[in-house]
């Protein structure tokens, strides 16, 4: 119910849970529900088949639809870039993706009391801001993948775009905010936010439930810049030393087969469960029956990495130890 007494911001995602306890990432939904103590919150996402929409934790959650049904195939299931890498043709998806976002926002802006927009990621939803920000200030926040890949002259030159017309730019960790300078991006004000986690009731330590020996826990979309390949690239060596060592994948994306391939062609297929994709109520009990979290943290081919990862704050949130890669997205967490 809209109260007429708060202003009300527009927030602009491409990926937002469709469901209680969906798979995919909620962290901005998470954000929403604290913003909505203090605002009239409007979330403008992605349609997908059976995806809630209408009131939902006194947000307000609007669905635009931009391709038929069954092509709806460009964000969930891994992310965009992961779905185009994975097939190309989606590609084709992107000018009606970003095309009926425009358009819903410039309905939304035309029959609604908007007083400021909220674009996570730079690119998509930061150009659509951009493009119609003579009519509303926005901010933009960046999560790391839209700065640190997309890389070439073309692009930064977009995101240098995005961040000059902004009112304010966040980006979640340090290495990010280094990141946006030295490409040039130059917004009025850039602030450092993390994307925050429940460490009050979800994510919290049970000192009634003992570690498992011998399990570690790998937590995440199955992409490159995760690393799990190195993981199991380790793990022979790991199970010599270790013969009744387990490795727990949880997560879901395009690497999957191949993940399943290696663990096959070194031998350590025994020791490797893949789990699926883990709704967010079921992360926690990983997290504390595991003997350590290890995040083997990369720098993909295409420059992507971690901007501030949130899986470490879930695990260390549940007491439970961590190995991480050395990517500069960590070290506001756990230090250089």
């Amino acid at each position: 119910m809209r109260d007429r007494r708060k202003p009300t911001v527009l927030v602009l995602a491409s990926t937002y849970p469709r469901w209680e306890n969906d798979v995919e990432p909620g962290f901005v939904h998470q954000l929403n529900k604290r913003l909505a103590e203090r605002f009239n919150v409007i979330a403008l996402v992605p349609h997908a088949a059976g995806a809630a929409s209408g009131e939902v934790d006194d947000v307000e959650v609007i669905r635009y639809r931009y391709a038929p049904a069954a092509l709806e195939t460009l964000v969930y299931g891994g992310g965009i870039a992961a779905n185009l890498r994975r097939s190309k043709w989606k590609y084709l998806l992107l000018p009606t993706f970003v095309g009926m976002q425009w358009l819903a926002v410039k309905r939304l802006l035309q029959t609604r009391s908007i007083d400021a927009i909220h674009a996570h990621w730079l690119i998509p939803q930061g150009v659509v801001a951009r493009s119609v920000s003579s009519s509303v200030p926005y901010l933009v926040t960046s999560h790391g993948g839209d700065l640190f890949g997309l890389r070439g002259k073309l692009l930064e030159r977009v995101k240098r775009w995005v961040a000059r017309g902004s009112t304010a730019m966040t980006v979640v960790s340090s290495a990010m905010a280094t990141e946006a300078r030295r490409i040039g991006c130059e917004p009025p004000r850039l602030d450092i936010l993390p994307m925050g986690v429940d460490l009050r009731e979800r994510f919290v330590p049970d000192p009634s439930i003992a570690r498992e020996q011998d399990v570690l826990l790998a937590v995440g979309r199955l992409v490159p810049k995760k690393g799990f390949n190195f993981l199991i690239d380790a793990l022979p060596a790991i199970a010599r030393a270790r013969p009744d060592v387990r490795l727990d994948i949880a997560g879901f994306g395009p690497e999957e087969d191949a993940l399943r391939a290696q663990a096959e062609r070194l031998g350590v297929a025994q020791h490797v469960r893949f789990l699926g994709a883990m709704p967010q109520d079921k992360l926690p009990a990983l997290y504390r029956t595991a003997s350590m979290l290890v995040a083997p943290f990369v720098r993909d081919d295409a420059g992507d990495q971690e901007g501030l990862p949130v899986v470490l704050m879930e695990a260390i949130g549940c007491g439970c130890p961590v190995v991480v890669g050395d990517v500069a997205g960590v070290d506001d967490l756990l230090g250089e």
